[in-house]
């Protein structure tokens, strides 16, 4: 989209689910016993317990269904965008989803093997067959695609809960030894061990991310055709029922699965929470949106909208650069300090990460029309150089 067509509340909503993602990421670049089922005895402290509940409580399964949502409402931007052009737009959409996931599979191999950017790209094909569906079906969809795999997760941890098997805290041990070893190793078994890692990870995107994702890039389907981001005060009544639903029914929900997840890592009831996590992580991550768009019309919330707006204008090149910079951090071909840096000096660092984006993306969106890499996207989409630098005037 050229700069007078954007939203610039989607765009800070952007980069504020860019926080977040940053520093959910950060936290699984920082430890080799991210999403194991023991937690990591090196920062078993109250301080390290402390940080890990606040970012299962505000952060994970909350972030990337924001970003999500996100992904849906601009596929409408797109749409309009292809209609102004005059081109067709499953061509373009289609030309677009493969440059992302040829991205994403770089990503994922070189850099970090819990990439978003190779299921967005197959899912976003998915949201190409909805797109002409009703504004009804479209939200029923969303709904049982929640509903159902909660349920799903809620029922796999009843019947671990009720038949138990022994947790080998042995061999998780061995395995988190394994994976710290390769990470700091060179290029190659780092590379290696992000293979050996995608050879599961994709069970984890299709029988957990991949539907919730879904379900958010089709509310945010619906909301783009509605324009709710692009009309804050006829909106504001519903951002406001976002805010309630997301205190009332969200972050109770939040409380639970962090608990579960912090506290009761161990334990097959870590899984019962997360499906409560995954039915109510949605009504969050609403409150999320509707909080952020009341906020954006205060005077304080514009000026914090005019700093975020350039860092989403570039997202997937922050996205990316998120992960070099943690590669180079936390694995062997940089400073190689994988489980040695506590979870509190790691939101530290990703914080930091994320402040010097904010600057460098308003330096760049200031002279360039789009990110590096959103430039690449783009020649991609319409098989043609994009305009790079930004007139004078625009400036």
């Amino acid at each position: 989209m050229t700069t007078p067509d954007r939203i610039d509340d989607v765009d800070a909503l952007r980069g504020f689910a860019l926080l977040g993602i940053l520093i959910v990421n950060t936290m699984a670049f920082a430890s080799a016993f991210y999403g194991l089922e023991l937690a990591d005895p090196a920062f078993g402290g109250i301080a390290d317990r402390t940080v890990h509940l606040v970012i299962a409580l505000f952060f994970e399964m909350k972030f990337y269904l924001l970003f999500s949502f996100l992904f849906g409402y601009s596929f409408t931007l797109q749409m309009r965008s292809a209609e102004k052009s005059g081109e067709a737009f499953v061509p373009r959409l289609l030309r677009r989803q493969t440059g992302l996931w040829l991205i994403g599979i770089a990503h994922a191999v070189l850099l970090f093997h819990g990439d978003i950017l190779t299921t967005y790209a197959v899912l976003g094909v998915v949201l190409l067959t909805l797109r002409n569906r009703s504004d009804a079906a479209l939200f029923r969809l969303a709904k049982w695609l929640i509903i159902l795999i909660a349920v799903a997760w809620g029922a796999l941890g009843m019947l671990a809960t009720l038949a138990p098997m022994p947790l080998d805290r042995s061999a998780i041990l061995a395995a988190a030894e394994a994976t710290k070893l390769a990470f700091r190793g060179d290029w190659q078994a780092i590379i290696g061990q992000h293979l050996t890692e995608l050879s599961s990870v994709w069970v984890i995107l299709g029988l957990l991310q991949a539907p919730c994702a879904l379900a958010m890039f089709v509310l945010g389907l619906i909301a783009g055709r509605r324009k709710t981001l692009a009309r804050p005060e006829e909106n504001r009544a519903l951002f406001q029922r976002l805010l309630r639903a997301g205190l009332w029914i969200g972050l109770p929900g939040a409380i639970v699965y962090a608990y579960a997840s912090v506290e009761l890592i161990d334990s097959p009831v870590a899984i019962i929470g997360l499906s409560i996590g995954l039915i109510t992580g949605p009504f969050l991550t609403g409150a999320y949106v509707g909080g952020m768009m009341l906020f954006f019309g205060t005077t304080v919330g514009q000026r914090l909208r005019t700093l975020l707006a350039p860092a989403g204008r570039m997202a997937l090149s922050n996205y990316l650069i998120q992960s070099l910079v943690a590669a180079l951090i936390f694995h062997g071909y940089g400073l190689g300090v994988i489980g040695k840096v506590s979870p509190l000096a790691t939101v530290l660092i990703a914080l930091a990460i994320f402040t010097a984006q904010l600057f460098t993306s308003r330096w760049w969106m200031a002279r360039y029309a789009y990110g590096p890499l959103e430039w690449v996207l783009r020649f991609i989409t319409i098989w043609r150089a994009p305009q790079w630098r930004k007139p004078v005037e625009a400036r």
